[in-house]
């Protein structure tokens, strides 16, 4: 490909410039317009390519790194230094550091309702038996969803939950097909994982303790 040169009019005597490599193209603000808007970064090159986010105590970037072909998401603005999350040319996602996430706090009552896309972790102190628990919003059939609940005792104890078993389309599906029964003392805590490949309607339940207080 041929050099390509940003060109400006010299207002003070009409004279065709090149705009100096110091100078801004655009000011303040950059709109794509049209139906399939497309911005390319790069002519195909052996070389980095990246976007730089220049803050006041710290800078991020969004880079290309060609040497080891992947995307990379980091810190400072060197590519390929300081990386939190990478995608590889197998569209392999690394995180480089610890994920923090928030738990989903679950309101009790007779009926409860769980979205799925709220979290990856759910805590429910029962001071009801819940007799419908509604699960929604899973991922496609095909991709997974899945989450962990923490389900305590309030101070009375004895609570119980009735599973999904067909409700909303959701079926949770337990060794020997037979549901764990919850801890019963008061401040009890169990601890059960979820997932499900097929877009909800089969969930697979696991209990990874019970009575952990």
């Amino acid at each position: 490909m041929a050099d390509r040169y940003a060109l400006v009019v010299d207002s003070t005597n009409n004279n065709i410039k090149e705009i100096p490599a110091a100078d801004r193209l655009v000011a303040d603000n950059l709109l794509l317009s049209g139906t399939t808007p497309t911005l390319t970064i790069g002519d195909a090159g052996a070389e980095d390519t990246k976007i730089v986010f220049d803050g006041n105590a710290q800078d991020f970037y969004i880079g290309l790194d060609d040497s080891a072909d992947d995307l990379v998401i980091g810190l400072g603005s060197a590519v390929g230094t300081t990386p939190a999350i990478s995608i590889d040319e197998n569209q392999v996602v690394k995180f480089e550091a610890a994920i923090t996430e928030q738990a989903t706090s679950l309101t009790s009552d007779t009926t409860v309702a769980l979205d799925v896309r709220d979290g990856g972790v759910f805590e429910i102190t029962l001071g009801h038996d819940i007799g419908t628990f509604n699960w929604s919003n899973h991922a496609l059939s095909g991709a997974v969803s899945s989450f962990i609940m923490k389900v305590v005792q309030d101070g009375t104890g004895s609570r119980t939950i009735a599973w999904p078993d067909g409700t909303n389309s959701v079926t949770v599906r337990w060794a020997g097909n037979t549901a764990p029964t919850l801890s019963t003392g008061a401040a009890d805590i169990d601890v059960f994982v979820f997932f499900t490949t097929d877009g909800g309607t089969n969930y697979y339940g696991f209990t990874a303790g019970q009575d952990m207080l």
